[in-house]
Formats: structure tokens, sequence, C-alpha cells
């Protein structure tokens, strides 16, 4: 094999993500890309002070020999350690600027989807057969809406249903983000439980939600639409969607440690008449699927009965279709929209 001097020097010219792929390899390589004076050298050169060009020539033999000096006391990895938590701080500190901003017809974030990219966020499902053999679905389709995010995973290499027992949501994040290449699988990755389903028996203890000509249509709590080929028992594709509260949060720590909760909801009613309700108060609707709006909007200066509110709740009741003047029209054909590599369609 080669010898470790040659490697470490090759290791040298990588940059830290590259590192941090080589460092999957095995055992030997991830010791050799561990080494402090690779390290020491990426850190460096990312977050301390920049000199000019006539300060580094008089002080390249100095600080040489004091670099020297200060890694016979380190442990190995120690720069490697150093350069990850800094990088990770910086992540956090640029995501938690970006979530700041609140919309105020929502009281959501505003900027999720930059707050997303900038930490390198992905979501995968992980398809468990009844012999514990997994199947990764890495790629999906992302849909940003003023309150969700809509996924769909499809392919032409599913495993077959009869043989899996659970599906896994999970959120993905790289250790290192790098906002100059998209995400590698390959790289080290935190990885957080949302959620998980059963798939055992799918067909038989689930009514569809609904078909067209083409698929089937079943829904499993929290959020998820599994759609089977119909006269078929095979997966065409995959449907979840996420509302952004907490979303971050639950993506990067797990619904383990992040419990996914409503935030209190407390109307406020009138203080002159008991019976008046709720006042002057705005409702944001924002209706769709998938890719397909089909309504979405803020509707101000609106009022209700206190016996309309049930729990803590409104309930809304749809206005008659035959007066056009009392609602505004929904867009195209109302329905669960799904779309494949070859096939797409509405199931109303």
């Amino acid at each position: 094999s080669m010898p470790s001097e040659i490697l470490v020097k090759i290791f040298s010219y990588l940059d830290a993500v590259s590192l941090l792929h080589v460092a999957c390899v095995n055992k030997r390589f991830y010791h050799l890309a561990s080494d402090n004076g690779i390290w020491h050298k990426i850190y460096s050169s990312c977050f301390l002070p920049k000199h000019t060009t006539w300060e580094k020539k008089s002080l390249q033999t100095e600080t040489a020999s004091l670099g020297c000096a200060a890694e016979q006391g380190r442990k190995p990895g120690y720069w490697k350690g150093e350069y990850i938590s800094k990088q990770i701080a910086a992540v956090k500190a640029r995501v938690m600027q970006l979530v700041k901003p609140v919309d105020p017809c929502t009281g959501l974030t505003c900027k999720n989807r930059k707050a997303i990219k900038a930490s390198g966020l992905s979501w995968i499902i992980v398809l468990k057969d009844k012999d514990g053999k997994e199947h990764v679905m890495e790629k999906a389709e992302l849909s940003f809406k003023d309150t969700s995010v809509s996924m769909f995973w499809y392919s032409a290499r599913w495993p077959c249903l009869d043989i899996l027992s659970t599906l896994k949501l999970f959120g993905v994040m790289p250790l290192l983000p790098d906002q100059s290449r998209a995400p590698s699988r390959n790289g080290p990755r935190w990885r957080s439980l949302i959620a998980e389903y059963n798939l055992s028996h799918l067909t038989e203890g689930i009514v569809a939600v609904g078909a067209d000509k083409l698929v089937q249509l079943f829904s499993l709590n929290p959020g998820l639409v599994v759609g089977l080929w119909k006269g078929k028992n095979e997966i065409a594709f995959v449907m979840v969607s996420l509302h952004y509260h907490q979303l971050l949060e639950r993506s990067a720590l797990g619904s383990a440690t992040v419990q996914y909760v409503l935030p209190p909801n407390k109307p406020v009613l009138d203080d002159t008449d008991p019976e008046y309700g709720l006042h002057d108060y705005d409702l944001h609707l924002d209706m769709h699927s998938g890719n397909s709006t089909y309504m979405c909007g803020t509707f101000k200066s609106l009022f209700c009965r206190k016996g309309d509110i049930e729990n803590g709740y409104l309930k809304l009741t749809v206005v008659s279709l035959k007066d056009n003047t009392k609602h505004i029209p929904l867009i195209g054909t109302v329905g669960i929209s799904w779309e494949t590599a070859a096939f797409k369609g509405i199931v109303k």
C-alpha cells in the first residue's frame, strides 16, 4: 500500500469537505485525513487574520517554527474539531438571522426557503423490508408554499410493497454545508427521524382516500400520502407535506427531541358584547396541492359570533356556490395533484 507520508501529502491538497469524504473510506484514511498539520492550514486560512504579502514573507520562518511547536502538544484531530465547531457555529448564526423575520400574515418565518438552503437541509425516506434491508430514496421534488413545504419521491425502482414493513422520514443535514456544491450523499451528515409509518397490510387496513384512472391514494398520519399504481401492488410515488412551524428544529433534532405542537391559540373576544366573539382579525388561507395553488390570500377585518368558536378554533363554512358575489372562485380543478417521471394527474 502507499506510504502514509505520501497519502498525507496528497490529502494536504484537498479542501475540508473533500477531507471529510476521504475520512469515510476506512480507519487508516480517517486517521491520516485528521492530520493536525493539514487541518491547521485549513483553519488558519479560514479563521486567522489575513496578513499582507510582505508580512507573510517576513514572518514565514517564525510562524512555521511556532506552528510545529504548538502541534507537538495537540491531540490528533484537534484542529479538525476546532474547524468543524467554528463552521457549524457560523452556519447556525447565518440560519438564525434568516429565521428572525416573521410574516405578519402567517406568523411564520418568511425566509424559510433561504434558511433551509443555508443549512443544507434536505429530506429522505427510508423503506425497510421484512428482512431488515433498507432502501433509501434520496432525491425529492420540493414545492415551497406560504405555510408548508411539500415533497415528492418517485422512481422506477421502488421495492415491492408486499415485502415492506416501515417507511421512515428523515431530515438530513451535511456536517459542513457547502454553498458552492450540492449536498453529497457520501459525505458525513446528520440524520434525524421525523416520523415513522407502518406499511404492513397498507391496502388491507386503510381505505383509499381517492383514485383516478392510474393511481390510488392512501393517507397515513401525520401528513403522508402513498400513491399505488391501480391494479398493482406497486408504489408510484410518496408525498409528504410539512408545516413550517418548528420545521428546522424537527428536521435537525428529530421528532423524539422536538414534538410537533401547534402554537397556543387563545382568541381575543370582544369585551363589550360577550356574544360578539372575535372582531377585526385576519385570516390567511393557503390551499394547495403540491405545485398547484388553488387559493392563497389574506382576508382582513373579519368577525364571528362566540358560538362559532369551539375549543379555541373557528369553524369555517363554505359560502353557497349559487351566490358568486360572496366568494372568490377557486382556480383550476381542486384535488390532490401527483406527478412521476412519465405520468401526472389530479385525484379529485
